[in-house]
């Protein structure tokens, strides 16, 4: 949600909304999903090489680090699934297709903002580790993160306008003012603060003639919001000349805001202004009617809220929509402790999916074709396991019939890029191959054997790297097999190395190889850390990064993207990866070119046998499924077909697990959450 141009209309007026504060023992409610787009877009990182996760981890630490330090005790609530109302989909549309200009802009080395694919999981891994209390809503969170904070009486940390009309008793802490990296200290207490702006909006109305505070939401409303075109009240301003504008705008939005604020001004409450609003109109626009202004009005008025329980006794969620609620109980706890994703409420309610650009050659098909087939499993475990809610509650069915089988099939309607544009086209759901039907109520019950075989299945892999490899790189290695087999076009050797280069390179860094961390009692670790740093090219190239290799890496995410979402969907048959330590973008796409120049993974592990190990082990693994010949010229090598992973097998990656336990050591308390 937000009002269009009301953010900078209120920056535009200074501090005078504003009373300065010293934020400190309190208890703070906080936008997740503005949280991690504020942070990523305001620190410089990468965005044309496909993020930077493991800089983007480091600086979530450090946000709730400085809160931990002022005594300021987090909740955390993020979106969840699309609104299945429908109400706000055009704008997604709009959103999704701007959001296409914009990565094609950095792909050329000009300006954009493309948040990386990953961004979202990496996010929510970090809040685990530090214990961070938080949630998954069902859908929008703005009304969540509203009541929750009203009800506890303490402000809202965002950078949404919808809370410059929101009534809070807490207040609104814009992210603009909120200065969590200059942390002060109380001279008198020795107390730990942050310096923060705290929005009044009694003194927002007061510099309206002491207007109403409930005409805000109609306000809201009029001058567009997420649910109401900035256009559809056109005729309304065109008929109507303010006479009172507080002082000269710098745009014509600013100046529709003032004139429309002052102008409501004049009205005691609401329904008396609604009442001139359609007097004005009279019978001009039909589709501006008391009900659509009414329901955009409630969409702004609070209540107790559902998720108190949820974060004082843990209890389970209640008064979802009627779309969800009849959901297994163990997806919907899943979906809100945020070990399920969002994005398949979005198919079950819906069956409707809105892929996440990224930055890429739009002169070939997009990245997630290549994760496309990963993705049909998935709709097909979500839909043809859940027949019966979506035949007993009135979901709009998209479904064919296999001409072999006779059995019903369901279609997603999927949104992605095609060329420069954003287009909608079905994609048939697929159950996995020689897996009787899994029913959704019981997935969580099916054994283990059979989950992982379904994943495995998936990704064309055996159960050997699941067992040769340390069990957080099992699911990276195994995508990785599935993209250097699937991508169209293949990724060359040099791309392959840099990616396992990057993975190896992530696995010191997490160890605390450059600094005083386990992997540093290994000699040599430390110099090659800062050997492999060094390879990082500049985030944010004027000239734009090398589009094949991003398209690549691309790709490569998208299939991991899709193999997290289907790991835990089967509740995770393979261990769940940290993401912030498998990619980086500017690091990958530097081993690359550092390749092209004709070094080796093997010159630059040089110095440490533990590194070299590690990469050894990890591309003998990916040899065994893909066979050692893969990147021979086609006359010396055999045809193989869509899953080679019989041939080729790698002696030298036996024994890993053994070999490298230090790997796994830190993984304890993780498997047992």
């Amino acid at each position: 949600m937000g009002v269009h141009g009301l953010t900078s209309y209120i920056e535009e007026n200074g501090k005078q909304f504003f009373k300065d504060l010293k934020l400190r023992n309190t208890t703070l409610v906080i936008d997740g999903c503005s949280l991690f787009f504020r942070l990523y877009f305001t620190s410089g990182l990468d965005q044309q090489h496909g993020g930077d996760y493991e800089s983007f981890a480091n600086l979530i630490q450090q946000f709730f680090e400085a809160l931990s330090m002022c005594n300021i005790r987090p909740f955390v609530l993020l979106d969840g699934g699309i609104d299945y109302t429908n109400k706000k989909f055009p704008t997604l549309v709009q959103r999704a297709q701007k959001k296409i200009k914009e990565a094609d802009a950095l792909s050329r080395g000009s300006h954009g903002s493309i948040l990386p694919l990953l961004t979202r999981q990496v996010f929510k891994q970090v809040l685990y580790s530090l214990h961070v209390p938080f949630i998954q809503c069902v859908a929008e969170a703005d009304w969540e993160i509203a009541c929750l904070a009203n009800q506890w009486n303490c402000a809202v940390l965002t950078m949404d306008s919808d809370f410059y009309i929101f009534d809070l008793k807490g207040g609104y802490l814009p992210f603009a003012f909120f200065q969590w990296q200059n942390v002060g200290m109380c001279q008198k207490t020795s107390e730990r603060y942050i310096p923060a702006s705290h929005f009044s909006i009694n003194k927002f109305c007061s510099r309206f003639h002491h207007m109403n505070k409930e005409l805000l939401p109609l306000f809201a409303v009029m001058a567009g919001n997420d649910y109401t075109s900035p256009g559809s009240m056109d005729k309304f301003f065109s008929r109507v000349v303010f006479s009172q504008v507080a002082q000269p705008a710098h745009s014509r939005t600013h100046a529709r805001i003032d004139g429309l604020l002052h102008w409501l001004s004049q009205f005691s409450g609401p329904q008396k202004a609604m009442d001139a609003v359609l007097q004005i109109l009279g019978n001009s626009d039909p589709s501006i009617n008391r009900d659509l202004l009414s329901s955009g009005v409630q969409e702004y008025k609070l209540s107790h809220s559902n998720l108190a329980r949820y974060f004082t006794h843990g209890a389970a969620v209640t008064n979802l929509p009627e779309p969800v609620r009849h959901l297994p109980e163990w997806l919907l706890a899943g979906l809100t402790s945020g070990r399920l994703p969002s994005f398949i409420l979005n198919v079950l309610v819906l069956q409707r999916s809105l892929l996440i650009v990224q930055v890429e050659n739009c002169r070939l098909p997009s990245s997630h074709t290549t994760s496309l087939p990963i993705r049909q499993v998935l709709y097909g475990l979500l839909l043809d396991g859940n027949r019966k809610l979506l035949q007993g509650h009135g979901s709009k069915q998209r479904k064919s019939t296999n001409p072999t089988e006779g059995s019903p099939l369901y279609r997603v309607q999927e949104f992605d890029r095609h060329g420069l544009n954003l287009r909608g086209s079905p994609v048939q759901a697929v159950l996995p191959r020689g897996i009787q039907q899994l029913s959704l109520d019981k997935l969580n019950e099916v054994p283990l054997p059979v989950r992982l075989q379904v994943l495995l299945e998936t990704l064309g892999v055996d159960e050997f790297i699941a067992t040769a490899l340390p069990p957080h790189l099992s699911l990276p290695v195994c995508v990785t097999c599935y993209w250097i087999t699937s991508s169209e076009p293949k990724p060359n050797l040099q791309m392959v190395q840099a990616l396992l280069l990057g993975i190896v390179y992530g696995e010191l860094c997490r160890l605390g190889g450059s600094q005083r961390g386990p992997a540093a009692g290994y000699p040599g670790v430390r110099a090659v850390c800062d050997r492999l740093g060094r390879l990082r090219v500049r985030a944010n190239e004027r000239r734009g990064p090398d589009l094949d290799v991003a398209h690549a890496y691309s790709q490569w995410q998208s299939c991991l993207w899709m193999s997290i979402y289907l790991n835990q969907l089967l509740c995770c048959p393979l261990p769940e990866p940290e993401c912030a330590w498998l990619y980086g973008g500017t690091f990958v796409h530097g081993a690359v070119k550092e390749m092209k120049g004709g070094s080796t993974p093997e010159v630059l592990l040089t110095g440490a046998p533990f590194p070299a190990q590690l990469y050894s082990a990890i591309q003998g693994a990916m040899w065994h499924s893909v066979g050692a010949d893969f990147f021979a010229p086609s006359s010396t090598k055999k045809r193989r077909g869509r899953r080679p992973n019989k041939r080729g097998r790698a002696p030298r990656a036996q024994g890993v697990v053994n070999r490298f336990a230090l790997l796994t050591c830190e993984d304890d308390d993780a498997d047992e959450e």
